[in-house]
């Protein structure tokens, strides 16, 4: 799977709280307006919801992949999406985002993502 990767100086746990939480997500992510869960209750494996493209359209999504602190990847309209990944190391934490071997396009949106994490992140961890 092809990542790109940011070192980030916050704590895992502030970050994976900005990657989980999906009021969060149209902030850091460029292809997301709003993202709504079906049931109540956190992020999970099995968790099913919708994600709005920037256009207005809603697509239904599934967690496929999900270790809590650690990983979560999705579905986005049946399709394998992006993998995000929270990797401990002694200054903080390493981002790393995955896209399907056929979606290397998509890298570069990723790669936008991160930094509006780290600020998040680090916000939220001040």
């Amino acid at each position: 799977m092809p990542t790109v990767d940011l070192d980030i100086a916050a704590p895992p746990e502030a970050v994976w709280k900005v990657i989980v939480d999906l009021r969060d997500w149209p902030v850091w992510g460029p292809t997301v307006s709003a993202a709504d869960l079906d049931d109540d209750g956190p992020l999970r494996s099995g968790s099913r919801g919708k994600v709005w493209t920037p256009v207005g359209v809603p697509l239904p999504f599934v967690i496929t992949e999900f270790d809590d602190g650690r990983a979560w990847a999705w579905r986005v309209a049946g399709v394998p999406a992006t993998r995000h990944e929270v990797i401990p190391t002694r200054e903080g934490c390493t981002l790393s985002f995955g896209v399907p071997i056929w979606a290397p396009a998509y890298l570069p949106v990723m790669a936008v993502a991160l930094p509006r994490i780290e600020l998040l992140a680090t916000k939220d961890a001040a």
